[in-house]
């Protein structure tokens, strides 16, 4: 990750490979970009003029400098009356993005502009500082665990410390602040990052399970691990059946934080971890199947997540829960038209062993029961018709609380990662039902509203407190953002976390 510290300097006076400035929109340059272009023989003023540069969102300009910044980079934030930390993170990130290309190792970003902007609010020019540093080092995410370390011929460029010049000694504790806070975000989206890059012949159920144990250990909370024995204890049949197929054992994982007082209820965080999904019996096609190993995204960010709320010290009972398993198509794999007896003592008829992520979630769901949650919250890659809704820039929410939802979307919109909401009316409900079971994993042929049927199957087990159901099968891989990279996003983490410090 990398290496973020903070110094206290004149923008003219700070030497460094590369100076960013975070510029607002005008018509020409004002304030420091007014002294800079006299020190550029007018290059800054003749890009305004060009309508090269402006300062519009992630717009850049980045020019050779005679001064001791050897290079600048201007990137573009809007309009100041517009600004917000999301527009200040995705910003940072672009301009991360284009130093690492120009080959920089070192860079610098100037927050004097925040100190306008914030209009001396420490909490705004908090926020916006923390947003540069969190951009800067979401976008400088990099998994190469796999590979070959001969490549030392043309080792790859990295941007390997970015130094934040504070404006003034008065703004350098709440600068101090603000890189701990991005430090730790970071930390925990590349948590889930990682855990869903690697392969499904590394992540398994047990790693996830081991992996969990070490962030307990790590953040001082609570594990435990329910193997095959426990769950068949529990009933937890169609958890069970949808690992039958698999030399894999399953693992529910159970992670606690406690961080207020003990006889508050908990926010139950389920996440769905199927390590790898063929398809089982109704096998996926070939073509992109090995983008599987991201079926465990929802898994991965309520991990990661808790180790996030941990780290903060957050003020809030938060209790994670994930129902890991691989979906493959072996001798023992349940069929279409099996029925599956859940923990909860329902029964389900299986029409597509495809549809396996609302069969371990159902168990998982009800196993939440037993925390006597005030809320619950569940996140999965569920269904491929959330792409055709949304596509891959927002999750599709559904939920039993409309209260829960408005927070949802408000910690959506302020993070970037964004949430729409999707109707669950009874007729929706009705489509679930089996004619020889209680329910049915899929609905019948022609029904359609494939994302808010697999949350209408849930609503079934998700228990009478506040519930949401977040599809993050759009966003979870390919989400379209400047400081996500092609593949994982860990998308969700900054979400719940906006979501436990606002929403209560």
């Amino acid at each position: 990750m990398i290496k973020i510290a903070q110094k206290t300097e004149q923008t003219l006076e700070h030497k460094t490979e590369c100076l960013i400035l975070a510029c607002v929109e005008e018509k020409k340059p004002a304030g420091t970009l007014k002294k800079l272009n006299d020190t550029l023989a007018g290059a800054i003023g003749n890009a305004f003029e060009n309508k090269r540069f402006s300062g519009k969102p992630e717009q850049t300009l980045l020019l050779n400098s005679p001064g001791k910044a050897s290079n600048l980079l201007l990137v573009g934030i809007g309009k100041s009356k517009d600004v917000t930390a999301e527009k200040v993170c995705r910003a940072a990130a672009t301009a991360a993005k284009l130093a690492e290309q120009s080959k920089f190792k070192s860079i610098s970003a100037d927050l004097g502009v925040f100190e306008t902007v914030a209009k001396g609010q420490g909490g705004v020019y908090g926020e916006l500082a923390s947003a540069v540093a969190e951009g800067a080092g979401l976008a400088l995410y990099r998994f190469e665990n796999y590979k070959s370390k001969n490549d030392k011929d043309d080792p790859p460029s990295r941007v390997e410390k970015l130094t934040l010049l504070t404006p003034s000694k008065s703004r350098q504790a709440a600068t101090e602040k603000a890189i701990v806070r991005a430090e730790k975000i970071v930390d925990a989206v590349h948590t889930a990052r990682d855990l869903i890059s690697h392969p499904g012949n590394t992540v398994t159920p047990t790693y996830l399970a081991e992996h969990a144990k070490k962030i307990a250990r790590k953040n001082k909370l609570t594990c435990k691990v329910l193997g095959k024995k426990e769950m068949e204890k529990l009933g937890m049949g169609s958890l069970l059946g949808v690992a039958q197929g698999s030399d894999q054992p399953p693992a529910l994982i159970v992670l606690e934080y406690k961080g207020a007082a003990k006889n508050k209820a908990p926010t139950a965080i389920v996440g769905k971890g199927i390590t790898f999904d063929t398809g089982g019996i109704s096998l996926k096609p070939g073509n992109s199947m090995d983008e599987m190993k991201m079926d465990m995204s929802g898994a991965a960010t309520t991990l990661a997540t808790l180790q996030l709320v941990s780290s903060m010290k957050l003020k809030a009972n938060v209790v994670g829960i994930v129902a890991a398993a691989e979906n493959m198509p072996g001798g023992g794999a349940i069929k279409p038209g099996d029925i599956l007896k859940s923990m909860s003592g329902k029964t389900i008829e299986v029409l597509n062993t495809d549809a396996e992520g609302r069969l371990v979630l159902a168990d998982a769901l009800t196993y939440a029961q037993r925390f006597k949650p005030k809320e619950v919250i569940d996140l999965a890659t569920l269904t491929g018709a959330v792409l055709h809704a949304l596509g891959h820039h927002a999750a599709a929410v559904v939920g039993t609380n409309p209260a829960m939802i408005e927070k949802l979307k408000d910690a959506g919109d302020a993070t970037g990662e964004r949430v729409w909401e999707l109707p669950l009316w009874e007729e929706f409900e009705k489509g679930t039902k089996s004619e020889i079971a209680d329910l049915k994993n899929i609905a019948s042929p022609g029904f359609g509203a494939g994302t808010i049927m697999g949350a209408a199957f849930l609503k079934a087990f998700a228990g009478e407190q506040p519930w949401t159901h977040i599809d993050i099968a759009g966003t979870a891989w390919g989400f379209d953002r400047p400081y996500t990279n092609k593949g994982p996003s860990g998308y969700g983490v900054r979400l719940l976390l906006r979501y436990l410090e606002k929403g209560r």
